[in-house]
């Protein structure tokens, strides 16, 4: 199918952009890489008049590390997430969950902004978002504001973000010298979405948990955090017994329901089966942790 008639607009200021989505309200769509938009627009599931382009804005990309904040503009593409040599030193699961979107053709066009404003469940950079405490900054009519992702990711492809407003940044806590980092998901075929996945950060003292969390995506409207239960395993020794319990504990954890092609008892086991892995490969000895 071919979308429906639409104005195209290509701002060339952030202001500009705002000025479209103020005076065209629920008549307008922001387009960043296309990669879900396009799809949606040419089935005709999302008929906007009026589409404003962000490419125009060089301001609304780039990778900036100042002190314990790593700042990605909105617009910085997922090949660029997953390659540039401060992400995968500052923020290495960043770094990893990103090379594992789709395919090399849609990496190089989705962006950071245009993933979280979607707001996919199963979709990685909403899931390390939420997982790593990032915060959202967003430009409006009354100027910029900052949301929690966890806040910010309300529902399946409903956020925070208000009609006339922009995601402009995404910033990320830098990870610690000592952190470890694992990524797991699983789907039907390479570059598919996610049946499920398991993001975690682990901080090791000595043979003990001295941090921990995890995050997951595809079992719920929005991913699935879990700091309660991830804080009651610290000071526990990082052994199988204990590693055992956190992975049953986290399939506890889920509420997944029916779907024709999918059991719940089926994602259960697999969210089970992908903590595992991702909590073994995050607490091997350090020479040979992969991130």
């Amino acid at each position: 199918m071919k979308p429906a008639v639409f104005s195209y607009h290509r701002p060339h200021t952030l202001e500009d952009a705002l000025s479209l989505l103020a005076l065209h309200g629920f008549d307008a769509k922001v387009i960043a890489g296309g990669q879900s938009l396009a799809p949606m627009m040419n089935m005709r599931f999302a008929q906007p008049a009026h589409l404003i382009d962000l490419n125009a804005l060089p301001q609304l990309s780039g990778v900036t590390l100042a002190g314990e904040s790593l700042s990605i503009g909105a617009m910085t593409r997922h090949h660029e997430v997953a390659t540039n040599s401060t992400v995968r030193t500052a923020c290495p699961l960043l770094a990893q969950a990103a090379a594992t979107i789709g395919h090399y053709a849609i990496r190089q066009r989705g962006t950071l902004g245009g993933s979280l404003a979607h707001a996919d469940p199963a979709a990685q950079m909403p899931l390390i978002a939420s997982t790593l405490g990032a915060r959202i900054e967003i430009a409006g009519p009354d100027g910029r504001r900052e949301v929690p992702a966890t806040e910010f990711l309300i529902a399946v492809m409903t956020t925070d973000l208000a009609v006339e407003e922009i995601i402009c940044a995404v910033h990320f806590p830098v990870a610690r010298p000592d952190e470890r980092h694992a990524f797991e998901l699983f789907s039907r075929r390479h570059g598919d979405f996610a049946i499920a996945a398991c993001a975690l950060s682990v901080v090791l003292e000595g043979n003990r948990f001295s941090s921990l969390r995890i995050g997951l995506g595809g079992v719920a409207d929005a991913p699935l955090v879990l700091s309660e239960l991830a804080a009651a395993f610290v000071g526990a020794p990082a052994d199988a017994s204990t590693l055992a319990a956190i992975a049953d504990a986290v399939a506890g954890a889920i509420d997944p329901y029916d779907q024709p092609d999918i059991s719940a008892a089926y994602r259960r086991d697999l969210v089970k089966a992908l903590a595992a892995r991702a909590l073994q490969r995050a607490t091997r000895p350090a020479n040979t942790t992969s991130k």
